[in-house]
Formats: structure tokens, C-alpha cells, sequence
């Protein structure tokens, strides 16, 4: 897939040109816009000449026709300079020519003046008029053009800072989108990517998750698509990740690992492991559902991946997007099944094939060099591209073979290598890259294929040097003939990882099937081979590497002397996990039953030993380990693994842990290359031996969970990770406090752990501490010294009482977590910003008000305190107008279950940039009217105020409102904005959730409901308006939802048809499908609470009959969970809204009459039974955007 190769259309030099006068703003906001364009590396043109002539240079206007973008500064005195307007009216021809981007800033300046050249721009013009009658026209149609256009006005923005700030990323969003440089080489991309793009349907104001899932054949360059709209989209989500080879992963991390590894880079936090089968932190799904996300999950072949990572236990932010990649057309209908009737949309999109002119581009892509396209070479080229059908790494590769034939005959017999293979599948056809290596370069080709391929490229290469072979250069080899390549971009490790793409992977297998019999092969892979070679004693002296995924086989009976024969054996990988896709840690539940009960022999010349579960006490008594790299055997029955006398000089990493019957450290003291020791989980081990103080490359040791250890040894002074979480160690050796390189330590647990020494100070290079569970009660004052110290974890450290005053001196600290410490209550005055420290949890901490200067925590996002039940105020310090600069980033305020507070600040509203707040479960009798003010709250969550008499009126903008069980609730006075304004604004969601507030007075239910109704029209109106680029074969659906529930059991006149029961059947129409007024379905049910079950929602069946008497059913739902309500007023309005895209999609647009029945729903997804109907009356109401306005004006409020 690449684009055409040659140039484009337009060359540009540069990213942005600066039109601006001089004299007004060159030493103020142009010098400011343009060193932060320079830092966010966009090259950009600014003119620095400081005096200018009447005409315009020429290099100038080649600078403007060489820019993709161009900022136009609209200054008081701009119109006085004729070679700003000559700029400007060159800049618009140019964005007239080729689509140059243009963007106004009307600087200290009415845009209006611009416009009809007012005040100071016709003072100008009146000078112009007597010296340049023949450019004036033009240029007062540029001036009027240029006010047109969308800009920024500094008048209303306030800071420079901030108007620079939001240029700049403006600017930086316009540049990603239009950048072509990515897609350099290829070929027929674009087309795909507005295909894709118009699927993902990317709106900043959509509320639903949409998933797109590229399905199609390997090589096909799904991959690669994705991985270009993730780059150029990005930038639009507050967080993003791109899950590389999902399928590989779920073989060798594991479910667990694939989900920590998506939830860590999400959220941006290095120590979030979660390690069970459902997210048990509600903070992390708090997290994960307020953040808008894009996220990319690559090769996925199992709907247990998709279930874990993007299930319904993972909820994400509104508008957030997700692209799956897959082989399998299965794994996206189950999707579909996974996500139906919720709010996400799951659509599918097949990879194409490239077209014959797109193959034929790319292939001559690859043919770079000058060669005469003759007859019999064009003949040549169209045959090679009709066997390649299309597929770009196909075409890739025998490009890159082709450019090697220097002559006709020798193009003519790669020619007849492809025709030996006319009825082959794709991947046989890459054996004539194979045939084109030498001896090298084939057997390093081979290990790739059947058992590095997603390895660690520095691991690889140490393995296949020690086998003789020579992995540098023949890895250069291989990457330059297409066959493997180095990944690394979404990954973590720095040196990448070796990669194959499948079909190349086959090709390989296919070269070793060919060998000889599997006893007889030098690899084996397939479980059937190797269970045969086993079981069989088949093995042979040609056999040199063994690769079983056990998840993949029920039982392996071996015999004593199964490796008997392969003494050149040199990689023994077992791996893979149950069936449930786990990597190592479900051992004991293991599917795989081994019968060995005595193992007599392993070759000397093993390399590479993995074994977990291995099931004997020992390993055989005559293996000599001298040739070992690495030795992984976690959840083993080892009791020892070797006797003295070991010499694994070359060992680098070993594995034993939870390895529970092991008493002893293995003899490693001749180990001296030795860099990785994981011991975790070894319950029987006591003491680790004296001689790790001189394993001199040592950088990691893992005892984790070792709950019998108590003695820790000196240990080298390279140590980076010293994991001795969970064990019985009470004191740590004081050289430990001298490791200058130690990166995390980590105490988790250690009960034994009472006090830290001074010399703390020494740990120059610690980023990470771990204290949680530890009996410390306070940390020594010294620790102020650790300047890079990034994340302090305290946790549930119950004798923990005060932090050190100078705590605010660790100006590294992004995370500090002091929650369920429970004798913590007096947190110190931060008397300095600590402008990093971004996440702060109290929770469960015995707080009755925060610390003094804590608005000194200038990068505060989010102040946790839920479940701080001695917590009884809103210090003054946080709120406006102190802290109107310091705390502009606080977005998240949670008080929840803070059972003391009584009363919210009318200030605290004025935190501009407050998007929820959180005061469910407090015993707040009242909101502040200053509530109004919150221009950016969106979400308020006040659930279960068992105290809460009244809501005032409330800002417009406000999309969730959650008031379950505020049962004291009477009157909400409505929303501060007229309904006539903000109709073009398309809002996220809205949901006004009253449920189980039995005291609302009528007004507040008619205002519940009708405003709700209301913004809907509004709100759909608006998104109508923005979607005239769909089409009738490619709709766009209207990602929202709308929903408002509260007590009562009169459904709302404007509610057109209404019946009595749980159906209703109406007329629909003539053409109501076609018409352009048609906006949907409101759905509205009076529901009995005292019938309905907890976790069961409302569902919508509707039956769409056409004049023939066909018929087709579909479903919409009201997407909260009904709370069972046994008080006299236990009825209930249920609203919900339906677009009907999904109808009017289908053959049954044409429907003439439709039949609806309503119905609760048990959540419990094995029975999905029907339960007890408790819906009582039901209503539907066709929507129309026509007569809206005079309607509006009839119904506006305050």
C-alpha cells in the first residue's frame, strides 16, 4: 500500500508562513508564536526584515506559495502596510490555487473593522486611495475574504500566553491532518483512509465509542493502515495506544498482560497491574471511562482479547475510538454481539487488495532505477504483479528482487520461478527471496521463523552468535530483503523486536517441513511433531531447536530419555499458558498433564531453556548449564536445580518464580554474567546467599512474594530494580542505601519494615518507591534529596502519621498515594509549587480538611478523597480567587462518601476548568446557585444526598446530571440559558437521572423531562447540519444518547402516541424516512419500580412492516440499570431517544406502519430472560425539526 511516486501537485518548504506588521507585534505575540513553533519543531517562515519597501520581494511570495499554512496577525495598523496587504492578498490566491490553509488572528483588533475596513483600516485606506486606485479593490476583498475565515479574536482569550497556546495546537492539528510526508511510498493509501476515517466518524463532540475492525487477509497491509490513521488522528485524543500483535502477546503475556500493558500506556501510569480476571479498581475504571481514547489493537484472533481489553467491563470516555485488526471475520461479529443494544458501535471494514494500476505504481515504486520499459519488460512487470493479486508486501519484496535482474534472461527466469508456483497459496511464492540468501543469512531466516519472531533483537542475536552464526550482519541481510524488520514504535523496549510478517513465517515452516521427517527436521514448532518426537524417542542429532506452545495440547507422556539422541539441541522453549490464554501464572490449573517421572538426560548444548511447570525435583544430575543464556522454569516442583560444581559462566537471566517446593538459591556464584534473577513467589527460600555481592552485572532482583525470606545479602552496586515486596525481611543491608543506580525499590508489604535509614539520600537515581502495607510510621526528612523521585506509594500503611515538612521539595513527584493509611490526617504545608504531582490520593485517610498551600500543587488533575469520612470542608485555599492560576488544571473534584460534609463554597464553581464534580453520598443539604458559573462542568454527580432539598437553575452546558436517591429532593429550577441559544452545539450526552427521587414536585418533573426533550431536537438539528457529506450508500449514524428518568406516571403531552400497557402500534408517514425534518424516535414508558429488578433495564422492540406484509425487528434500550423501589411513588418516566439510522439503512425505510413493545430486560447475560414486565403505559413520538424555532421560543426559560 503506498502512494503514487511521483512528486505531489504542490511542493512545500515550509509548515507555516507569518504574516505580520512589524512595528505591532514583531517583539511581543509574533516573537512568542513563533518560538512556540519552533519548539513544537514546525518550520515556519517569518520575515525579519524591519523595513520594507512598497512592493513586495519576490522571495517573499515564494516563501507564501511554499508554505502549507499561513497565520495571518490582523493588527491595528496592519491595513497601513501595502506589503502586508500585497502578503495577504498573494496568501489567498494561494489558498485559492491549492488549498493553502489559512487562519486570521485578530489581534487587539474588532474583526468587524477588518471586515468592512473601519476606524484605524479606513484611515489606511484613505491614503491608499490617492497612491494605489488600481490594488484597493483587491485588496479590501482580501481584508473582507481573510474576516471570513475561522481565527482566534485576543480580545476574548484573555492571556497572550494562552492565545499562543491555543494557536500553536490549532496549528498542530491542521498540520497532522493535511502532513502527506507518512504516507510517503504508499500507494492507493489515501482512498482507504477516508474510507476508514468516515467509519470512525471523528466528531470532538460524539458521545458513543465506535469500534471500525479492518478485517482481511495477512499482508493485505491492514497493519499499515491503521497504523497511519492512529499517527494522523492521535492528536485529537486525550490518551492513546497502539496494542502491536495482539495475538502474539495473548500466546506469551497472557490476557493480563495484554490489558495491564493498554491500561498502562492509557492512563500513563508505569506501576498499574491488575493481575485478575476483572478490573477490581474503581478508580482505574473511573480513569479509563473519563478519558477520551483512541487505541489501536493489531492482529487480534481470539474474542477473549477483545472480551478483556474493549469488553463491557472496560468502559471508556465519550467520543473514544477503537480499530481493531484482524484475519478473522468472527472475532468482529462477535464484537457486534459483545457491544449490541449499548452505547458502541461496532462496524467492520475489509482490507482491499490493491487495484492492478496501484499494483503496478507500487511495484515500480520499488524499481527505482532507470531501466527502458520496453514491450517485453512492461509484459514482464503485469505478469509478476498478476501473481502478487494485490498484495503490497508481495509486491514489496519481488520488487526489491526484481531491481537485482540486470538483464531480459535474467528477468525472464524470476519470471519462471513464479510460475512454478500458479496454484500455490500467497506465502509459498516468498521461498524466491529465501533462495536468494546465503548459508547465513538462511539459518538466522529460520530461527526467526520458528522461534525468535517477536523476540528482543539484543536477547536474539546473543542467542544466535552462541550458536555460531553471525546475527548482525545477517540481520541487516534480512531486513534488507523484506523478510523481517525491527519493531519498536508502540513498544517498550528501546532495541525493538524482531519481527516476520505470517505469510513469510509460513514460507519458513514450509522450508523446514521439507527437511526430513520431524526426528530428522532441525526445528520443530507444531505440537503434533513434537508431541510424536517426544513421546517416541524420534529425536535426533539433528534436531537444534524445540518450540511448544503448550496451551495448545491436553497432555505430553515423555520418556526418561526423550532428549536422549539430540545432543546438538541447543533452544528448549515450552510456553503458552491454559486455555484461558494465561502465560505462566495459571500453573496449578494447567491443562497439560506431563507424564514424566524420571528425566535421565538434556543436552549440554541447550542455549535456551524454558520449562515452566516443569513437574521433577531436579534437573538431570549430567547436565552441565555452561552453554546456558537463559533458564526460565517458573511454577516448577524444583526443590534444587543443579548440585555444586555448576559453571553457567554465559547465564543472563534466570526464572524460577513461584517455584513454592524450591528451598534453596541455585548455585549462581560462577555466574558472572548474570543480569536478571526472578525468584517471585518461592515461599520456602530463607535467606539469599552472600556471594550476589559479587555478581557484578546484576542489575535486577525479584524475591517478591518470598514469605519466608528474612536474610538479604549485600547486593552489587549496579542494581537498577530491587523488587522485595511481601517477604519477611526486616532490615535491609546498609549498602543497600549506597546503590546510586537503583531505579525502584519496592517494600510492598513488608510488615517488618518500621523505619527507613537517613542515608535514603544516597539513592540519587530512584524513581520509584513502594512502601504500601509497610509498618513505617514516618519517612526520614532526608528524602528530600531524591530529586527524580517520580512515584511514592504508600498505601494502607496503618501506623503511617505524617509525611516530612519537606516534602515539597520532590519536584519530580507525579504520583502520591497515602489512601486506607488510616492514622494519616495532618498532611504538611506545601510551601512550594510542586508543579508535576499530578494524581494525590487520600482516600480512606482520616482528613478533616486539607493542608495549607495545597494550591501549590499546581499540576492537581485530580483531588481524590472519597471515603474521607472525617473530611468536613472545601478549604478556601483551592478555591478562586487564589487559586485561579494555581489550580487551572483541576478537572476533578471527588468528595464522595465525605459523610461529614455539609456545604459546598459558592466559589468553588469558579475553577474554570472543572469538568465533574463528585458529591454523591455527602450530606449537602443545597447547591450553590453560583453553580451557573461552571462554563465547563459537564458531569455532577450527586447521588444518594439523602439530605438534598433542591438544585438550582443550572448551567446549560451540563450533559450528565445523576440524583439517584435524593429522596429529600423537591424542586430543580431548570437551566440559566434561554433553549433558543447553543443550537449549534452537539453535546455529548445527555442524561438527567432522577430515579428513585420520590419527593419531586410536578414542576420538577415537567423540567426534567421537557428540557431533555428539548435539547435532544436541538442538539440532533445541529448534528444534521454537520453531516452533508454522507451519502445514502455510506450513512453517517448519530453517535449520542439521550436519556432522562425521575418519578411520575404522566407520560409528557408532547409524547404524540400513547396507549396503556407495555404496546403500541402506529401509522407511519408517507416517505418519513426521505424526509429532511425527520430526526427519530422518542420512546417514554411509565415504569412500576416496585416490579422491576436491580441491574435490569428498559428495552424497545420495534417491528417495521412494509405494504407486503415483511417485516423486520430491531431494538433500542435505555442504557442505565432500573433500581428496585418499593415506596408509594414507585412509578416512574423512562426516556430514551432512537436516530432509527439502523432502519433507515435497510430495505425498511419503506415501512409503512410500525408495532413497539417495551419490556424489562435481566442484565444477566447467560440468561437474558425477560422479566416480570413492570412497564405500565408506553408512548412514541415521531420527532421533526420543522416549526422548531417558534416552539423554542414558546418554551424558553431563564
Amino acid at each position: 500500500m503506498a502512494s503514487s511516486s511521483s512528486p505531489p501537485a504542490h511542493a512545500f518548504k515550509y509548515d507555516v508562513f507569518l504574516s505580520f506588521r512589524g512595528e505591532d507585534t514583531r517583539n511581543t505575540f509574533t516573537s512568542h508564536l513563533h518560538a512556540a513553533l519552533v519548539q513544537k519543531k514546525i518550520e515556519t517562515y517569518i520575515d525579519y526584515e524591519l523595513v520594507r519597501g512598497e512592493e513586495i520581494a519576490p522571495a517573499l511570495l515564494k516563501a507564501i506559495e511554499e508554505s502549507k499554512l499561513s497565520v495571518v496577525i490582523l493588527s491595528q495598523d496592519y491595513a497601513s502596510s501595502t506589503w502586508c496587504l500585497d502578503e495577504l492578498a498573494h496568501i489567498l490566491e494561494c489558498k485559492e490555487r491549492h488549498g493553502q490553509i489559512v487562519i486570521p488572528i485578530f489581534y487587539r483588533t474588532d474583526p468587524s473593522h477588518v471586515r468592512h475596513q473601519r476606524e484605524s483600516y479606513a484611515a489606511a485606506f484613505v491614503q491608499h486611495e490617492e497612491r494605489f486606485k488600481d490594488k484597493v479593490l483587491k485588496w479590501r476583498e482580501a481584508l473582507t475574504k481573510a474576516s471570513k475565515l475561522a481565527g482566534f479574536d485576543s480580545r476574548s482569550i484573555g492571556l497572550e500566553s494562552e492565545l499562543v497556546e491555543l494557536v500553536v495546537k490549532y496549528i498542530v492539528k491542521k498540520l497532522s491532518r493535511e502532513c502527506s510526508s507518512d504516507l510517503k511510498g504508499l500507494v492507493g493509501i489515501e482512498s482507504r483512509i477516508q474510507q476508514l476515517e468516515s467509519l470512525l466518524c471523528i466528531d470532538v463532540e460524539d458521545v458513543r465509542v465506535r469500534t471500525v475492525g479492518i478485517w482481511g487477509m495477512g499482508g493485505v497491509g491492514k497493519t499499515t493502515l491503521a497504523g497511519v490513521v492512529f499517527n494522523r488522528l492521535s492528536s485529537q485524543f486525550e490518551a492513546s495506544y497502539f496494542l502491536a500483535d495482539v495475538r502474539e502477546k495473548y500466546g506469551k503475556d497472557g490476557l493480563h498482560g495484554l490489558r495491564d500493558e493498554l491500561f498502562r500506556n492509557l492512563l500513563k501510569d508505569e506501576s498499574l497491574r491488575i493481575g485478575t480476571p476483572s478490573i477490581g479498581s474503581t478508580l482505574t475504571k473511573q480513569r479509563l471511562s473519563r478519558t477520551k481514547v483512541l487505541v489501536v489493537l493489531d492482529d487480534v484472533n481470539d474474542v477473549r482479547q477483545l472480551e478483556t481489553l474493549v469488553g463491557d467491563q472496560v468502559q471508556f470516555g465519550p467520543g473514544s475510538r477503537i480499530i481493531i485488526t484482524t484475519r478473522d471475520m468472527h472475532q468482529l461479529r462477535e464484537m457486534q454481539q459483545l457491544h449490541k443494544g449499548a452505547n458502541h458501535d461496532v462496524l467492520i471494514y475489509k482490507a482491499k487488495e490493491l487495484d492492478r494500476n496501484e499494483a503496478l505504481q507500487l511495484f515500480h515504486l520499488s524499481d527505482s532505477e532507470e531501466i527502458s520499459c520496453g514491450a517485453e519488460y512492461t509484459e514482464l512487470v503485469r505478469t509478476v504483479v498478476h501473481y502478487a493479486a494485490g498484495i503490497p508486501l508481495a509486491l514489496k519484496i519481488w520488487g526489491s528482487l526484481f531491481r537485482r535482474c540486470k538483464s531480459t534472461q535474467e528477468r525472464e527466469s524470476f519470471l519462471k520461478k513464479l510460475k512454478r508456483f500458479p496454484e500455490k497459496k500467497l506465502q509459498d511464492v516468498y521461498r524466491i527471496s529465501y533462495d536468494a540468501l546465503g548459508e547465513n543469512e538462511r539459518e538466522i531466516f529460520l530461527y526467526i521463523a520458528c522461534f525468535h519472531k517477536g523476540e528482543n533483537v539484543n536477547r536474539a542475536k546473543e542467542q544466535l552468535d552462541a550458536c555460531g552464526l553471525f546475527a548482525d550482519s545477517g540481520i541487516n541481510v534480512l531486513i534488507d530483503m523484506s523478510l523481517i524488520s525491527i519493531e519498536g514504535k508502540w513498544r517498550t523496549e528501546e532495541t525493538g523486536y524482531l519481527w516476520m510478517h505470517d505469510l513469510i513465517q509460513e514460507m519458513g515452516w514450509a522450508i523446514e517441513r521439507e527437511q526430513a521427517k520431524p526426528g530428522k527436521r532441525s526445528r520443530l514448532w507444531t505440537p503434533e511433531d513434537i508431541c510424536y518426537v517426544l513421546e517416541n524417542n524420534k529425536g535426533s542429532k539433528k534436531v537444534q531447536s524445540i518450540s511448544l506452545n503448550l496451551s495448545q495440547i491436553t497432555k505430553l507422556n515423555l520418556t526418561p530419555q526423550a532428549f536422549k539422541n539430540m545432543c546438538n539441541l541447543k533452544f528448549l522453549k515450552l510456553y503458552g499458558g491454559d486455555r484461558s490464554g494465561h502465560y505462566y501464572y495459571p500453573w496449578n490449573d494447567c491443562n497439560v498433564h506431563f507424564n514424566l517421572h524420571n528425566l535421565e538426560y538434556l543436552p549440554d548444548s541447550l542455549i535456551y531453556l524454558s520449562w515452566p511447570a516443569y513437574t521433577l525435583k531436579y534437573l538431570p544430575s549430567t547436565f552441565s548449564a555452561e552453554n546456558l543464556t537463559e533458564l526460565s522454569m517458573p511454577r516448577s516442583q524444583l526443590q534444587r536445580l543443579w548440585d555444586e560444581g555448576q559453571k553457567p559462566r554465559n547465564l543472563k537471566r534466570i526464572d524460577l518464580s513461584y517455584s513454592k517446593q524450591l528451598v534453596e538459591v541455585p548455585d549462581l556464584s560462577m555466574s558472572v554474567n548474570i543480569e536478571k534473577i526472578n525468584l517471585q513467589g518461592c515461599e520456602r527460600l530463607v535467606e539469599i546467599p552472600s556471594y550476589f555481592e559479587n555478581l557484578h552485572k546484576l542489575t535486577s532482583l525479584d524475591v517478591i512474594n518470598c514469605s519466608n525470606l528474612s536474610v538479604l545479602s549485600d547486593m552489587p552496586c549496579n542494581m537498577v530494580s530491587l523488587e522485595l515486596g511481601r517477604t519477611a525481611i526486616e532490615v535491609l543491608p546498609s549498602s543497600i542505601w549506597s546503590h546510586e543506580k537503583l531505579v525502584e525499590l519496592n517494600l510492598q508489604g513488608c510488615e517488618g519494615i518500621k523505619k527507613l535509614p537517613n542515608s535514603i539520600w544516597k539513592l540519587y537515581s530512584l524513581e520509584v518507591l513502594v512502601l504500601s502495607g509497610t509498618s513505617i510510621e514516618r519517612l526520614p526528612s532526608s528524602i528530600e534529596c531524591l530529586s527524580g523521585l517520580k512515584i511514592l506509594l504508600l498505601q494502607n500503611c496503618k501506623r503511617f502519621v505524617s509525611l516530612p515538612t519537606s516534602i515539597y521539595k520532590l519536584k519530580s513527584l507525579t504520583n502520591l498515594h497515602l489512601s486506607g493509611c488510616r492514622s494519616f490526617g495532618n498532611f504538611p504545608e506545601i510551601l512550594e509549587p510542586m508543579e508535576l504531582l499530578g494524581n494525590l490520593s487520600l482516600a480512606g485517610t482520616k482528613f478533616k480538611e486539607l493542608p495549607c498551600l495545597i494550591e501549590n500543587v499546581v499540576g492537581r488533575k485530580e483531588l481524590v478523597l472519597p471515603g474521607c469520612r472525617s473530611f468536613e470542608s472545601v478549604p478556601n485555599s483551592i478555591l478562586p480567587p487564589s487559586s485561579v492560576i494555581l489550580w487551572a488544571s483541576m478537572s476533578y473534584l471527588h468528595l464522595s462518601d465525605c459523610t461529614m460534609l455539609e456545604e459546598i463554597p459558592d466559589s468553588i464553581f469558579s475553577l474554570n476548568r472543572v469538568y465533574e464534580l463528585n458529591l454523591s453520598g455527602t450530606m449537602i443539604r443545597s447547591i450553590p446557585s453560583t453553580i451557573n458559573q461552571a462554563s465547563r462542568l459537564r458531569r455532577l454527580d450527586l447521588q444518594n444526598c439523602k439530605r438534598l432539598e433542591s438544585l438550582p437553575k443550572l448551567p446549560y452546558l451540563l450533559e450528565l446530571i445523576y440524583a439517584s436517591g435524593c429522596k429529600r429532593l423537591k424542586t430543580v429550577s431548570g437551566f440559566t440559558t434561554a433553549l433558543t441559544e447553543g443550537l449549534d452545539r452537539t453535546f455529548l450526552s445527555t442524561r438527567h437521572i432522577f430515579d428513585n427521587c420520590v419527593s419531586l414536585d410536578e414542576n420538577a418533573r415537567r423540567t426534567i423531562m421537557d428540557f431533555a426533550h428539548l435539547r435532544n431536537k436541538a442538539t440532533v438539528i445541529s448534528k444534521k447540519r454537520k453531516r452533508n457529506k454522507a451519502t445514502a450508500h455510506h450513512p453517517v449514524p448519530y453517535l449520542m444518547r439521550y436519556e432522562a428518568i425521575c418519578s411520575g406516571n404522566e407520560i409528557p403531552k408532547w409524547v404524540s402516541n400513547q396507549m396503556e400497557g407495555s404496546s403500541i402500534d402506529i401509522k407511519l408517514p408517507l416517505h418519513w424516512s426521505e424526509d429532511a425534518n425527520f430526526l427519530g424516535l422518542a420512546f417514554c414508558v411509565v415504569v412500576d419500580f416496585s416490579k422491576a429488578e436491580n441491574n435490569e433495564t428498559c428495552r424497545g422492540e420495534s417491528i417495521f412492516k412494509t405494504e407486503n406484509g415483511e417485516s423486520q425487528t430491531f431494538w433500542s434500550y435505555f442504557q442505565r440499570y432500573l433500581i428496585r423501589c418499593d415506596d408509594d411513588n414507585s412509578d416512574h418516566l423512562v426516556l430514551w431517544y432512537d436516530s432509527l439510522e439502523k432502519v433507515r439503512s435497510t430495505p425498511y425505510s419503506n415501512a409503512t406502519e410500525a408495532s413497539f413493545h417495551f419490556c424489562g430486560l435481566s442484565s444477566d447475560r447467560k440468561q437474558q430472560r425477560a422479566v416480570e414486565n413492570p412497564v405500565e403505559r408506553c408512548g412514541v413520538s415521531l420527532l421533526y425539526a420543522k416549526a422548531e424555532t417558534d416552539k423554542k421560543k414558546r418554551e424558553t426559560r431563564e
